[in-house]
């Protein structure tokens, strides 16, 4: 079955108490059970599980050709609750370039859970083989990367994690399954922030774990969120289950706007550098080409002139608009190093862009009046 097929139909059975087709809302928090304790329909407590939530993994599985998958209440959320199940004593490597927030987490919170951590530049093959140890038991990878949109391979990725016994995780947020299906590549678990082009319209928040299997680390993370608490409320389930629904052909057109944007800022004289991997000049090009079927919607530049005059620009625009998050319909700009605070990696005289679904032409004349 093909993706959009399969966006539009998982975990969209008929009700069947009334047959709707649109799937119901179920909010309550708590479900009548035996007098042992056993559950009569499947469920007890909200936080343990909701028929709801249960559509939404059912969907959330099939989109990312997993064979199980979780959701949360947001992509940190999903992201700690994973690296949380990892045993005592374990490594991980961390992309260099990656969401701001994944580091934080890293270097505040991995010493209090007994795990070590490395940056490493995820699209160098043998830098990540060298900062392999013994006790690594997770690569994390993100492609494309927040901000730089740097491409790893993941299938690479994969065979090195799995050559010394440790699983490769991609936060795949950017490409999201509709262009890019990481478990196909090799990877054993896949993040999505579905705050981003899950939900798409700017007006949920939540994230998601897809398992290659539905072993021991599924259940391990599975009861992290139980204990921790980091679950999904019924009603945003219902949104980003929606959402899916036309995830497909938003994807598609996000990404031609933002092909086409990126094409005219990397003409600019103004223009510094176009991170965006559907343009040749991208270094991870061919293997974007080879592992997405689209290059999405992000894409990120640097001026010319500087970090005051990349804050100076995104106050000229009109039709886009300055803010934080990505994925929605409206087109999102932001000096990023400003919104990742101090300590933030990112040059200082980078945008990042999340193209929306205007028509490109006006986001084109929107960036051509602020360029001057």
């Amino acid at each position: 079955m093909k993706f959009e097929t399969l966006a539009v139909h998982a975990g969209a059975e008929p009700d069947p108490a009334t047959a709707a087709l649109a799937p119901p809302i179920h909010l309550s928090t708590t479900f009548e059970h035996a007098p042992d304790g056993a559950t009569l329909h499947g469920f007890m407590y909200v936080r343990d599980g909701n028929p709801t939530q249960s559509r939404l993994e059912q969907s959330l599985a099939a989109i990312d050709s997993a064979a199980a998958a979780l959701a949360f209440a947001s992509g940190m959320a999903a992201s700690s609750a994973l690296l949380q199940s990892l045993p005592r004593g374990a490594h991980v490597l961390i992309p260099a370039d990656g969401y701001y927030a994944v580091r934080v987490l890293a270097r505040e919170y991995f010493p209090r859970w007994g795990v070590e951590h490395d940056l490493v530049s995820m699209d160098d093959l043998d830098a990540v083989r060298a900062a392999m140890r013994d006790t690594t038991r997770a690569i994390w990878a993100e492609s494309p990367s927040n901000p730089l949109m740097t491409i790893c391979d993941l299938g690479a990725l994969a065979e090195i994690a799995h050559g010394r016994g440790a699983m490769l995780v991609v936060d795949s947020t950017f490409a999201t399954p509709a262009l890019q299906r990481p478990i196909e590549l090799g990877a054993d678990a896949v993040v999505h922030s579905m705050t981003k082009y899950l939900g798409g319209h700017s007006d949920v928040q939540g994230g998601s774990v897809a398992f290659r299997e539905r072993g021991e680390f599924y259940t391990a993370v599975e009861h992290t969120r139980k204990i921790v608490g980091g679950v999904a409320s019924p009603f945003n389930c219902w949104l980003v289950l929606r959402g899916i629904r036309t995830l497909a052909p938003r994807m598609r057109m996000h990404s031609a706007n933002a092909r086409a944007v990126a094409e005219f800022l990397a003409q600019h004289p103004a223009v510094e550098a176009v991170h965006y991997p559907a343009l040749p000049s991208h270094p991870g090009h061919e293997i974007a080409k080879r592992q997405m079927s689209d290059f999405g919607g992000m894409l990120s530049f640097r001026l010319k002139s500087g970090r005051e005059a990349a804050i100076a620009l995104t106050a000229k625009l009109n039709v886009f608009k300055t803010a934080t998050s990505l994925g929605g319909v409206e087109s999102l700009i932001e000096h990023r190093a400003s919104s990742e605070g101090p300590g933030s990696t990112t040059p200082q005289n980078l945008l990042r862009v999340s193209v929306g679904l205007e028509h490109p032409d006006d986001l084109i004349d929107d960036l051509r009046q602020a360029l001057g």
